[in-house]
C-alpha cells in the first residue's frame, strides 16, 4: 500500500509561541490564549531539544542470557531556543529572563485550522534556566541562547485550536 505525503520543511511553516499562562487545568491553550501569546517564530535562529526520551530499565532473569527491558522514566531533553538579537529592542530578552515560567507552544505543521483539527501542537510547561549572549568575532549575526527547564509533563500531538 502506497501513502501519498505532502512533505514540507519546518522553516517558514513551524510556529513557536510563548504563553505566560494557560487557564485550563489541561494546559491546552484556547485560540485566544495562543494568539495573545508572543510569536517567537521570526526571531528564532536555531532550536534544540523539545523532545522526550525514555530510560529503559533492564530486567534480566536466570531463564535467558538475553537482558530484556521495560519502559522506565521519561525525561525531557535539554531544550534551547537561539534568537537573533535586535539592536533596537529588548522585547524577547525582557520576556525570557531567568526564572520566568510559562509555556512554549510549538505548532509543528504551522497554524493549520483544518476540520478535523491538525494534531500537531506540542505544549511544554517551562521555566527559563538561563539566557546568555553568543559572542563571535566572525561575520555572524548577533544571537543569544535561552535554555529552558521543562517543568511539567509536556502535552504532545494536541489539536491546533480553531479560530473563534
Amino acid at each position: 500500500m502506497s501513502t501519498t505525503q505532502q512533505r514540507f520543511m519546518r522553516r517558514g511553516v513551524t510556529k513557536i509561541y510563548f504563553l505566560d499562562t494557560i487557564a485550563a487545568a489541561t494546559n491546552i491553550p484556547t485560540r485566544v490564549e495562543l494568539t495573545g501569546g508572543t510569536d517567537l517564530s521570526g526571531a528564532v535562529a536555531d532550536i534544540s531539544g523539545w523532545s522526550l526520551a525514555n530510560s529503559p530499565i533492564d530486567t534480566p532473569d536466570l531463564g535467558s542470557t538475553l537482558t530484556t527491558s521495560i519502559p522506565g522514566e521519561d525525561k525531557a531533553d535539554s531544550s534551547t531556543l537561539t534568537f537573533y538579537e535586535d539592536q533596537l529592542s529588548e522585547k524577547i530578552e525582557t520576556l525570557l529572563t531567568k526564572d520566568v515560567v510559562g509555556f512554549v507552544v510549538i505548532l509543528r505543521k504551522g497554524d493549520i485550522q483544518n476540520t478535523p483539527p491538525s494534531k500537531s501542537m506540542d505544549i511544554f510547561p517551562v521555566r527559563v534556566a538561563s539566557r546568555a549572549p553568543s559572542y563571535s568575532t566572525s561575520s555572524d549575526p548577533a544571537k543569544f541562547v535561552v535554555t529552558f527547564s521543562i517543568s511539567g509533563e509536556p502535552l504532545l500531538d494536541q489539536a491546533v485550536p480553531a479560530a473563534s
